[in-house]
């Protein structure tokens, strides 16, 4: 069992109450419940909550289960709970003034409880700060996501050519990616901080299956397995020759995420107007990764780059037909998609040891979608790919 080490949490720990300081000096409490928080603080992925103060010590309140958590976590001030009114009689009158919460994790039964057993005066939001801190990577958390991109790239290059075959569907496909994936350490899931976001790997597709309209807050689509679950891939579509294959689908390895798409021609020969239209998206990527330099404002990024794109080009960019996203790329971490986008109305300068996926992509009528995608890391001198070094061009089987 890989635990994340106390030195580890201790400084992420601190480094929530800084940046607190940075938004409010006068904070005193804050609450996490949220279980990617959770585990980001404590180690472990459990029912509680985390009640950080300022002044006084922070405890980690434990639900369910306190003993997994004793077995799983270094955290050192761990108590069990059987509900919220544990912390009342813990806290008493101390429980005034504000406290910060998680909005994107609270529903309304845990807003009920909460007010009703911490009744401060004011619940603020500290969604933005968490975002913040989780953005910055320490080297521990960079191995990971460079264990993860080792993965990726051994997927992505040598297994998934290794299995296409004739006459397999996209479901099929994407069992035996999941199989194969995690025989090599995949971690099993994909991690997405957008609400309702149920993710199977990712898009697997053949075809133009790939433009197919979806919810998904990303450039490409799926027809998927049925209306009930738009994921993973379909059934009917079976893989022929002469087919164009799109593969966009996350990696991970405790609990650390990378991103990476690339694309295949499963017999014949690359359309060369396909293979212009791709490579242009490969100097877009490398374009913007140069730009991932500390102290890059996002924003500036994104308009550099786009203002770069002719208009031809910029028609089913980023997503075919009304599916189009305003983004470049965006970070990941946790979650496939992380703080900070590059993108409009980002404007904190990026910081070293970011990560941020670079994904342009455009969509072709009766071919599906083409470009690429790898995760970066933020250094002084520009992006540096973590998901294996390859050349990018469409791959021929």
């Amino acid at each position: 069992m890989l635990k994340i080490p106390k030195s580890e949490l201790d400084t992420r720990l601190q480094r929530v109450k800084d940046e607190l300081s940075r938004w409010d000096d006068r904070w005193q409490y804050a609450a996490v419940i949220g279980k990617i928080n959770i585990f980001y603080l404590t180690g472990t992925m459990v029912d509680g909550l985390l009640f950080i103060s300022k002044e006084d010590e922070t405890i980690f309140w434990v639900r369910r289960s306190y003993e997994r958590t004793i077995i799983e976590s270094e955290f050192d001030n761990v108590k069990p709970m059987n509900s919220f009114r544990d912390l009342s009689i813990y806290y008493g009158d101390s429980m005034q003034g504000d406290i910060y919460l998680e909005s994107s994790s609270v529903s309304l039964d845990w807003w009920k409880m909460l007010t009703k057993y911490l009744p401060f005066e004011n619940y603020k939001n500290i969604d933005n700060v968490l975002k913040r801190v989780r953005s910055i990577k320490s080297e521990y958390e960079l191995a990971l996501m460079k264990k993860s991109g080792e993965l990726h790239h051994e997927l992505l290059l040598n297994i998934i050519p290794s299995i296409l075959r004739e006459g397999m569907s996209e479901a099929d496909l994407g069992a035996e990616i999941f199989e194969r994936f995690l025989k090599i350490g995949y971690h099993g899931v994909s991690r997405f901080s957008m609400s309702y976001s149920e993710v199977l790997l990712g898009h697997i597709c053949f075809g133009d299956n790939s433009l197919f309209p979806t919810a998904f807050d990303g450039a490409s689509g799926t027809i998927g397995l049925s209306p009930a679950v738009a994921g993973l891939g379909s059934r009917d579509r079976l893989l022929k020759s002469g087919d164009y294959v799109y593969i966009d689908v996350a990696s991970g390895y405790e609990g650390y995420h990378t991103d990476k798409t690339r694309i295949y021609k499963f017999g014949g020969q690359i359309d060369r107007d396909v293979e212009i239209i791709h490579n242009r998206c490969i100097d877009i990527q490398n374009g913007t990764a140069d730009l991932l330099v500390s102290g890059a404002v996002p924003e500036e990024i994104f308009k550099t780059i786009w203002s770069s794109i002719d208009d031809g080009f910029k028609t089913n960019f980023m997503g075919f037909g009304s599916h189009q996203v305003k983004f470049l790329g965006h970070g990941v971490g946790l979650y496939v998609d992380e703080y900070p986008v590059i993108a409009e109305k980002f404007k904190e300068p990026l910081e070293e040891n970011m990560t941020i996926a670079v994904e342009p992509k455009k969509g072709i009528v009766g071919i599906g979608m083409v470009g690429v995608e790898d995760t970066y890391l933020v250094t002084d001198s520009g992006g540096v790919c973590i998901t294996g070094n390859d050349n990018k061009k469409i791959i021929k089987l």
